[in-house]
């Protein structure tokens, strides 16, 4: 056996463990690291506020206090009014639930010519096995949904917790990242800092732009509508649909469409038709403007992000790709050599083609008869000679 093979057979163990242990540790501190993921990216977006508060001679670490005590009385505050108004319409909805059923078995009876009642329907539903198996289930995961809020609350108060330290102690990290690299890397790790935080608060902008859009068009519905409580529900549908991506778009319309359905059950069906043909409004014409204005970035780019980070880490790798796919196009743009573009039609869009001449003439050999005068012609202005 030759000397160097049990050493390298020991090298190769040590390596396979390390592998194997460094994949156990990555896979048990998953959760932890997009947390932390997440926290840079809060910490990113108030930046600017915290920056602005303490170039005016505020503590650091207060100005990051102050500003995230505004953002949690407002959170607060929009979810206990939205709660008040939901349980009040929820108690409305029960006690007017017989006569909403007895308008639709009146309804079902002269369209069908059918012989329906409300007691009949109201014990088929009350006996039902369907019903009995939900409320089973129902009873059983009490505990998995508790287990599931508190483990919820504990991950954001983590989250908040690492976007306050980032965002407090932000230029003591900038000093010691910068501490342990040359001065030519400690420029470009700055600027690449800087250019997050402009890409983050421009994706943070177009997001509250199209709240604001789909929130005022969602108020003009149900004014028009006579719904109630229209101005919380239009913020309610601006901000879930825009901020919780992938599904915010159906949370946010589920809360209308209930408390139309109290005015008047024909008016959620009013309430779901326009939420689907807006949101169809909105991903294809109006997030590609907007977030190829705000983040600088192809439209296509954009949507491609959002499907891979959604594919890569589910609703957050969908919340931070365009932010950090932005970052990354403008740091990575200073690298790139670019040259000027010629004055070519096809360029531009534009295919020059003469008057009278078709495309197949155009693809036609351009070889000429060794005989013709052209041909003559051109041999003579090719051949040397003193020219006249």
């Amino acid at each position: 056996m030759p000397a160097w093979l049990p050493r390298a057979m020991v090298l190769a163990l040590a390596l396979y463990a390390c592998f194997r242990l460094g994949s156990w540790a990555f896979d048990q501190l998953i959760g932890l690291l997009i947390n932390v993921l997440i926290a840079f990216f809060l910490a990113l977006a108030i930046e600017p506020a915290v920056g602005r508060m303490s170039a005016r001679g505020m503590r650091r670490g207060l100005a990051t206090f102050l500003v995230f005590l505004a953002v949690l009385i407002a959170g607060a505050g929009f979810v206990v009014l939205l709660g008040s108004m939901l349980a009040g319409q929820i108690v409305e909805m029960v006690e007017e639930f017989p006569k909403y059923l007895d308008s639709v078995i009146n309804w079902v009876n002269q369209s069908f010519h059918t012989d329906l009642s409300r007691v009949e329907v109201q014990d088929s539903l009350l006996h039902s096995d369907w019903l009995q198996k939900y409320v089973q289930n129902s009873a059983t995961g009490v505990l998995d949904v508790s287990t599931t809020v508190l483990g919820g609350l504990f991950r954001l108060l983590t989250i908040f917790l690492f976007s306050f330290y980032f965002a407090a102690d932000g230029p003591r990290l900038r000093r010691g990242l910068c501490s342990v690299l040359p001065p030519a890397r400690q420029a470009e790790v700055l600027r690449a800092w800087e250019i997050a935080v402009d890409k983050t608060g421009g994706y943070l902008y177009s997001r509250g732009l199209m709240a604001l859009i789909s929130g005022i068009a969602q108020y003009i519905l149900l004014v028009s509508l006579d719904v109630p409580y229209a101005p919380a529900l239009a913020v309610w549908v601006g901000l879930v649909s825009q901020f919780i991506p992938t599904i915010g778009t159906y949370l946010a319309g589920a809360l209308p469409m209930l408390i139309a359905f109290t005015v008047d059950p024909w008016y959620a069906l009013w309430v779901l038709g326009f939420i689907v043909i807006y949101q169809q409004f909105e991903n294809y014409v109006l997030q590609p403007k907007l977030t190829s204005k705000t983040v600088d970035i192809h439209p296509a780019v954009a949507f491609g992000s959002v499907i891979a980070g959604t594919a890569l880490m589910g609703a957050v790798g969908a919340l931070i790709a365009i932010p950090a796919v932005a970052t990354l196009q403008a740091f990575l743009s200073a690298y790139v050599r670019r040259y000027d573009v010629t004055d070519d039609p096809r360029v531009h869009g534009r295919h020059q083609q003469r008057r009278g001449e078709s495309v197949f003439s155009r693809l036609r050999p351009t070889t000429r008869d060794p005989g013709s005068d052209d041909a003559e012609d051109a041999e003579r202005l090719e051949a040397p000679g003193p020219r006249t």
